[in-house]
């Protein structure tokens, strides 16, 4: 799965130039839903007259979100939530795996409630439904928009089928500490990055642009971007933690991706749980409404994350829930998931003036418009399709596409002597915590899966070395030497604990025996994610000396590190000679590894994430702004009276974009069509007469091997009225070269490249010299200069 991506706004719009942050009117298109008794009203009259008839507490009913819990068909109507369905007191539902069980709740809906509004049926579909893809971090490691797009269509297709018709994802939250657990779930840190691989989801998981009134196909599903804002931006990397930035970094750094799925049409979005500016996120109406309506042209609904309308209480700006509640739906919140806040209090609110009927029409207008859309009014159990359930998930197909795509977001670190790939034959001893773990393999935020299904690592090499060569297996450890610390980072995903001395013992023993030793070691699938946070990034205690003793054998050693975020490997890259970062790779995530490991495809993900050398760089990212005493990542001594630190250079230990391949690619003939450019008008939208500014090189593949490379393009503003970063990532290519061949790669240089926000908010291109750059990562680039004039 292979794609050129030359420019952001040609994948959201179909348009080659359209600055960032500019208000794109939603398309106008005009349909009707249709039944088997024919045609609906179109949209607007529809919910026109569907809202005459409804009282107030019937609207406010449609804002109420809640997890339906475990119900039984048969006894769905006598639980609280069946009850509340049937009082017309709920939207939606979420978090509920199960055809006849989200029936049973739509039927109580349709047929027991007043006016038979049917329901949202939400669920956490964040890389996956059964066939599990890798976590998302991982899959933005592919830089393949493509590959992204048919992950959002094949977890459509399979929660679809089982009557899911709305996913919490994307989320496309800018992360630049690794100690903050949920980094897992994101595209990493860079903002372009991030923008694109959630609007290619957004598109995958939609098929359509839901700012239109075009009715999503059956096995399409709402998508919700998430968590709207700057919820990765915690203090200190710690789960629900203060977040305080400036509005010039926001729009600059953190609000560009948020943009770019809402452009691409995504129909819903999550407030996050943070403060902005000081007020919790789910009551900001500057972020809410002036930044997410006004200026970016939102049209479609705000759902709380979970009871964070209660939270506000925490924070301490308001009172009580009441208070609380009014706060959020006067900010733009719509939806209240879990709080049960807007229920219980919106009425005796607007009885006493302190919000109106016609705030809680708005919001509830919203939601009756996404019902339209999923085209529920048209058939309320087109999500319920016996048929597709049985035959639509986790099929060959579907597991095939996990497969390719997972082999995608693998990232070698380093292949000393060339040990990978390796060769069938001889012995291969497999050890660590990690290789024979069913239930680890999906990662994080995998609330559908099916493990019984998987393979893991252990069972994949086996039939890969089937009469070929001969697998030697020992679990060799424990994930940590405390028992305690083990559970905290299992989470319902355990791994067997043994005796360390025994399984010690047998992972040497067989390690003596081998030719070589592929070591599966790292995090376990819960340690990142949703308050996984770590305060140090290190191997866990017992892996980490089990692997020095395996060393000591004398033996080729590969690691494969499983983690869910960027991990510190310093110690192992001065050790080890061969390492691949292979994340959380889904349920097919054993034979995706064999393929690459034993050379069948060729390793080509690249990291989004910049690896530190020690925990103690955290934030640490690529593109920051320089200090008025710099010193280059590359100088290893220490320079007093400048920023560096005492005992560890600048920089990372692997940069941004970094990733290597069996085979070896050069750049050469780097070169721009025009050193000068100059703006032909006042928005600064295009080039004086017509002209383009392309930026071309030329990448060979020296190996003997065919592979993918992903050519990335940086640009960097010399002189501004603000600092400007050290590089941003503009755009990338991901191409493929058979062995020996060369190819010519450009990218379009637009004036939209060049923009940022400056003091006063306003989205401007200053005239002066830039560095445009391109090369193989962030670091090892090459660069001309573009005189703008």
């Amino acid at each position: 799965m292979r794609t050129a991506l030359l420019s952001l706004t040609f994948l959201l719009a179909g348009s080659m130039a359209a600055p960032a942050f500019a208000h794109t009117a939603a398309p106008k298109k005009k349909v009707t839903a249709t039944t088997k008794k024919g045609k609906i009203l179109p949209m607007k009259e529809y919910i026109d007259q569907l809202m005459a008839k409804m009282t107030l507490q019937e609207k406010i009913g449609q804002l109420n979100l809640m997890v339906a819990g475990d119900i039984t068909t048969g006894g769905a109507l006598d639980t609280q939530v069946g009850g509340d369905i049937a009082q017309g007191n709920m939207g939606g539902v979420f978090n509920i795996k199960g055809l006849d069980k989200i029936k049973a709740l739509q039927e109580i809906a349709i047929k027991n409630s007043r006016l038979g509004i049917p329901l949202l049926v939400g669920m956490d579909v964040i890389h996956g439904y059964e066939t599990m893809f890798p976590i998302p971090l991982a899959l933005s490691c592919s830089w393949d928009t493509e590959a992204m797009k048919k992950v959002g269509e094949v977890s459509a297709k399979e929660a679809s089928a089982d009557g899911i018709n709305w996913t919490f994802s994307p989320m496309v939250d800018i992360a630049l500490d690794a100690r903050w657990g949920r980094i897992s779930e994101g595209n990493g840190e860079d903002p372009y990055l991030s923008g694109v691989m959630g609007a290619a989801m957004t598109q995958g998981y939609q098929g359509v642009d839901m700012r239109t009134e075009e009715i999503l196909r059956a096995n399409r599903i709402m998508a919700c971007l998430k968590h709207f804002a700057l919820y990765g931006g915690v203090e200190s990397g710690k789960e629900y933690n203060t977040v305080d930035m400036s509005r010039v970094r926001m729009m600059n750094q953190y609000l560009p991706p948020y943009e770019a799925v809402v452009k691409a049409g995504v129909g819903s979005v999550m407030s996050s749980f943070n403060l902005i500016d000081y007020i919790p996120a789910t009551a900001n109406k500057w972020m809410m409404t002036d930044v997410l309506r006004k200026q970016w042209g939102f049209t479609g609904f705000v759902v709380t994350d979970y009871a964070s309308i209660a939270e506000i209480l925490q924070h301490g700006t308001a009172k009580d829930i009441q208070e609380a509640s009014e706060q959020a739906l006067k900010a733009g919140t719509d939806m209240d998931m879990c709080s049960n806040a807007f229920v219980k209090h919106l009425a005796k609110s607007i009885a006493e003036g302190k919000v109106s009927e016609a705030d809680v029409n708005i919001a509830c207008r919203r939601i009756l418009e996404a019902k339209y859309k999923l085209g529920l009014f048209s058939d309320p159990y087109r999500y319920c399709n016996t048929k597709r359930s049985k035959s639509e998930i986790y099929t060959a197909e579907n597991r095939q596409v996990a497969r390719d795509v997972a082999a995608e977001t693998f990232v070698l670190l380093k292949n000393e002597g060339n040990i990978l790939p390796l060769k069938k034959e001889g012995k291969i001893a497999l050890i660590g915590p990690l290789a024979d773990t069913r239930n680890n393999i999906a990662g994080t935020w995998s609330v559908a899966q099916v493990p019984s299904k998987y393979t893991t690592i252990k069972e994949a090499m086996e039939h890969a070395l089937a009469g070929k060569a001969t697998l030697l297996y020992a679990q060799g450890s424990n994930i940590w030497r405390n028992q305690e610390l083990q559970k905290n980072g299992e989470s319902g995903k355990p791994i067997n604990w043994g005796n360390e001395a025994e399984m010690k013992a047998e992972a040497l023993k067989i390690a003596k025996e081998a030719d070589v030793i592929v070591c599966a070691m790292g995090e376990s699938a819960e340690m990142s994610g949703e308050c996984g946070s770590r305060t140090n990034l290190e191997m866990p205690d017992v892996q980490r000396e089990l692997l020095a003793e395996l060393l000591k054998t004398g033996k080729p050693v590969v690691l494969l590190n499983f983690a869910g975020r960027p991990t510190v490997l310093t110690w192992e890259k001065a050790h080890v000679p061969a390492i691949m970062n292979v994340w959380f790779g889904g349920s097919e995530m054993g034979d995706a590894l064999c393929d690459v490991i034993f050379g069948d495809k060729s390793p080509s993900g690249k990291l989004t994430t910049s690896m530190p050398k020690t925990t103690g760089q955290e934030p640490l990212y690529y593109n920051h702004q320089n200090t008025g005493r710099p010193v280059a990542d590359d100088n290893e001594k220490f320079a007093k009276f400048a920023s560096n630190c005492l005992d560890v250079s600048n920089g990372p230990l692997y940069p941004f974009g970094y990733g290597l391949s069996y085979t070896y690619f050069s750049y050469s003939n780097f070169r721009l069509s025009s050193q000068e450019a100059g703006i032909s008008n006042e928005e600064a939208t295009e080039w004086q007469d017509g002209k383009k500014i392309t930026a071309s090189v030329t990448v060979k593949n020296n190996g003997s091997r065919d592979a993918d490379e992903i050519v990335q393009l940086y640009i960097r503003d010399m002189v501004a009225s603000i600092s400007r970063p050290v590089k941003e990532l503009k755009g990338f290519q991901r191409i493929h070269l058979a062995a020996g061949e060369s190819k010519e790669v450009s990218f379009d240089i637009t004036p939209d490249m060049l923009k940022f926000y400056n003091a006063n908010l306003k989205h401007v291109i200053e005239p002066g010299d830039f560095q445009i750059m391109i090369g193989t990562n962030s670091k090892d680039v090459k660069t001309l200069k573009l005189n703008v004039k």
